[in-house]
Formats: structure tokens, sequence, C-alpha cells
């Protein structure tokens, strides 16, 4: 009973760190909504390990732990896939800029 309350209580203090800094960065309704649903799961995952079983049957994996874990692998393999994405795109950008500032600093040189 001890494990739930700090587990839910981390949960809760991840979604209220989520909430409240939402707006420094860019986040996409989809994935608030998907990260949500993700610690929702987890609080049911850890307040109803028996629901979880249950619902692991019904999906056709052995136990509810095994399900858990696939979701967590499946989790983690989006999160470094977005990330990976997400620094892809902010290289591209940097480079642009920086393009762009040698450009502009040539021309004032030259002026």
């Amino acid at each position: 009973m001890t494990i739930q309350v700090i587990l839910v209580t981390a949960v809760t203090a991840l979604l209220v760190f989520f909430l409240r800094h939402h707006g420094t960065t860019y986040v996409t309704a989809a994935v608030r909504i998907g990260f949500i649903m993700f610690l929702a799961f987890g609080v049911f995952a850890v307040l109803r390990p028996d629901m979880l079983t249950v619902l692991a049957a019904a999906v056709g994996v052995g136990r509810g732990s095994d399900l858990l874990l696939y979701g967590l692998v499946t989790a983690f393999a989006f999160f470094s896939l977005n990330t990976y994405l997400r620094f892809k795109e902010l290289r591209v950008r940097f480079s642009r800029l920086a393009r762009a500032v040698a450009l502009d600093e040539e021309r004032d040189r030259t002026s």
C-alpha cells in the first residue's frame, strides 16, 4: 500500500509539472493527450494491478507486468524517435540561421 501512495504521488507530481510548464515548449495536443493518458494508465496499473492482468489476458499477453513492460518499451521508442526528430529539425534551423547571419555580416562588411 505504501508503494502505491508513493507511485501515485510521483505520477501526480509529473502531471502537475507537465501542465504547469506546457506553455514554455511547443507540444502538440496529441502529445499532451497521449502523455496524460499514459499517466492515467500508470495510476490505473498501480492501483489495480489485478485488472492489468485481466487486460493483459484480453489482448493476448500472459501477465500484467509484461503488458506494462511492452507499453513502456513502446513509449520509450516513441520518445526517442520524437526527440531525435526534434533535434534534427533544430540542427537544420540553426544551420540556416548561421548561414543567414554570416551572409548578413558579409553584406555589412562590403557595404
